[in-house]
């Protein structure tokens, strides 16, 4: 979750001049009093630490520079100085960014870019998927939160900088680019064509069978996300829409200013939609009103979606209906993303992304790494949280893998009998499967190629979003009166 600092500072902090410390000290005997005299104590103690630290960093940059056997360029060293200092925190959400990865963040807060439509991080020498974006390439081939892309078109990303990562899965819409992916301890490869990332973020429509429950998902919280919220439950209020779900399912979060403005619209004025404490201060509440919601409210009962992809910004939407206007989440536990971060940008356009204060929700709480629970928990079926099957290789009768297994249970998901599903190729696997072919129109090979594969798994999922057991339970707590 970001606030966004456009304030740039235009030099580095200097260091104290000895004139400035006299002058500092006459100040200081002018004020009189003891406790003055500690204070300047202090101070002077922490200039002398600073300029120690600086003058050993000043020292190292200066012998690799000059002493190095081969030529380092200073901008590399720079770079390298300050993501080492932002790195030595220990916080994934922290991070010193290039202009490609600056850019990048740019891109996705105002919803225009060209990619595959996964929010990514660096986690420790991994690049981690946050959550997938719904209707993009990535949601589609089946990626999912936590999972760890360990290469990019052949190419290891292992201690890989998250700039260059987003520089090789970004590129031209219709260009194609290899993941492979670790989900666990399985790993697979996953192919996926470019395209341009949806600019809309919030999307409705009305039940098809209950025409008065309203439909909206949220992908993620973008600059416009509160407006176009608005604007689609008046769309559907005027379709006859008189009570809603909200899907914030894999919704990565974004922008808190958003968030604030979306959970106020649910809850009345002056109750708590979120607590932010930063370092040694008391927790800052915002509450609901109209400096938020400009007077526009929803009365209309209103469930709201959640699961593992749900954080950050998601999940204080979230936990503000939950907790200060009584609305129940389904789903399954949340991501659980608990800080606030703010961006402050440099005069080259790069950016430090910092971590500055935890946020708690209305009653207090601190999710980090914990998540939202549910207050009724629903699911896709088991089979829809399968890893991938590896594509690299074709699998045929009295093969015996895991990734046989997984095959054997997408066909049976799909309404196929291709015998005990424990991972062994057997010959009723094989007629199973060239039903399955033929049924497709695909070769009747019997042998699980990667086409075979791909059309498995794309009929799996089309057959898992149509078997969604948390949405089925959101829309009967929407129809009760």
């Amino acid at each position: 979750m970001f606030k966004k600092n456009k304030q740039a500072p235009k030099k580095a902090p200097k260091k104290f001049s000895l004139l400035t410390l006299i002058v500092t000290a006459l100040v200081t005997l002018l004020l009189g009093g003891g406790a003055v005299f500690i204070f300047m104590n202090q101070r002077l103690q922490a200039v002398e630490q600073t300029n120690s630290s600086l003058g050993k960093i000043e020292a190292v940059y200066s012998a690799l520079y000059n002493n190095y056997y081969k030529k380092v360029s200073r901008q590399k060293l720079e770079n390298g100085a300050l993501s080492g200092m932002v790195n030595a925190l220990g916080d994934p959400f922290s991070e010193y960014m290039s202009k490609t990865e600056t850019q990048s963040l740019n891109d996705t807060i105002s919803s225009s870019f060209t990619g595959i439509g996964a929010e990514v991080r660096k986690n420790g020498s991994h690049i981690e998927i946050i959550a997938p974006i719904d209707n993009t390439p990535a949601k589609k081939a089946g990626l999912k939160a936590n999972d760890i892309i360990e290469e990019i078109d052949g190419k290891s990303m292992t201690g890989v900088s998250l700039s260059k990562a987003v520089s090789l899965i970004r590129g031209q819409k219709g260009t194609k680019v290899t993941l492979k992916i670790r989900r666990g301890s399985d790993t697979f490869t996953k192919v996926l064509t470019r395209a341009k990332i949806p600019v809309k973020t919030v999307t409705g429509h009305l039940d098809k069978q209950h025409k008065t429950v309203g439909y909206l998902q949220v992908s993620t919280f973008s600059e416009n996300t509160a407006k176009e919220f608005k604007s689609e439950i008046k769309t559907l209020r005027k379709q006859g829409a008189k009570s809603f779900v909200i899907d914030m399912r894999d919704n990565p979060g974004g922008l808190m200013d958003q968030a604030l403005k979306m959970a106020s619209m649910f809850v009345e004025n002056g109750k708590t939609i979120l607590q932010v404490q930063t370092r040694g201060q008391n927790a800052q509440v915002y509450k609901a009103g109209k400096n938020y919601d400009g007077g526009f409210k929803v009365k209309e009962k209103t469930v709201v979606l959640i699961n593992g992809g749900s954080a950050s910004a998601a999940e204080i939407f979230s936990a503000a209906l939950n907790q200060s206007a009584n609305i129940k989440l389904v789903g399954t536990k949340s991501y659980g993303k608990g800080t606030v971060q703010n961006t402050l940008p440099f005069s080259d356009k790069t950016e430090l992304k910092m971590t500055i204060a935890k946020w708690l929700t209305p009653d207090g709480s601190w999710i980090h790494h914990k998540g939202l629970q549910p207050t009724i928990k629903a699911d896709f079926p088991s089979y829809a949280y399968q890893t991938a099957i590896d594509t690299k290789q074709t699998y045929q009768q009295g093969d015996v893998s895991s990734q046989v297994k997984k095959m054997q249970v997408l066909l049976q998901a799909l309404g196929y009998t291709p015998g005990d599903a424990r991972g062994y190729f057997s010959a009723e696997t094989a007629t199973a499967l060239k039903k399955f072919q033929a049924d497709n129109k695909l070769e009747q090979s019997g042998k699980a190629d990667a086409t075979t594969i791909n059309k498995l798994e794309e009929l799996a999922t089309a057959k898992a979003a149509a078997s969604d057991n948390a949405y089925q339970a959101a829309l009967k707590v929407a129809l009760q009166n």
